[in-house]
């Protein structure tokens, strides 16, 4: 009798021991990792310049947000000057160990990106091959960050990434900062 007594003590301790883990397990969110909040520089309300090539400025603006509590971070890009408009869905992968990002907008592209914040840069890549048989790859970059103002850079590369070519650079300036 005392060895079925010994053996249910056992068992109880057991049982609360595993669900004392499984509740503290169930409080972590999933996206509260140090990794998954490297992107949280770019939220907020945005107001941006670029060249326009001429000599004078663009002007556009970015609305920046977290969705599914701090998840994903969603991107609603204007340019206002031009009627270009999009936006994009960025998200880090714990299977790849890498950020994520697709990109659509009122010009019909499809952007899916790959990268990592290092160095004090969010460096997002793409690589595609044209209908000819070449390799293109892009990619943004994010630097100069700060709290209130940050550059970001659209590259292009047709040598699989030995040289670069920026072909938009683009300064944020938080609204309100």
């Amino acid at each position: 009798m005392i060895s079925f007594i010994s053996k249910c003590v056992v068992l109880l301790v057991a049982l609360q021991a595993l669900y004392s883990n499984a509740a503290a397990q169930a409080n972590v969110k999933p996206c509260s990792t140090p990794e998954a909040r490297q992107f949280d520089f770019w939220v907020g309300e945005w107001e941006l310049t670029w060249s326009d090539g001429k000599g004078g400025l663009t002007v556009g603006s970015n609305s920046v947000t977290q969705l599914f509590d701090g998840c994903a971070i969603q991107e609603n890009f204007k340019d206002t000057t031009q009627s270009f408009f999009g936006m994009s869905v960025s998200m880090y992968s714990t299977l790849l160990n890498k950020w994520q990002q697709t990109w659509v907008d009122n010009q019909g592209a499809y952007l899916d990106f790959v990268g990592e914040f290092k160095d004090g840069k969010m460096v997002l890549e793409r690589s595609f091959t044209t209908p000819k048989g070449k390799k293109i790859s892009q990619r943004m970059i994010f630097y100069n960050i700060t709290e209130n103002e940050m550059d970001w850079n659209w590259e292009k590369s047709d040598d699989e990434g030995k040289t670069w070519t920026v072909a938009w650079k683009i300064h944020y300036k938080r609204k309100n900062g």
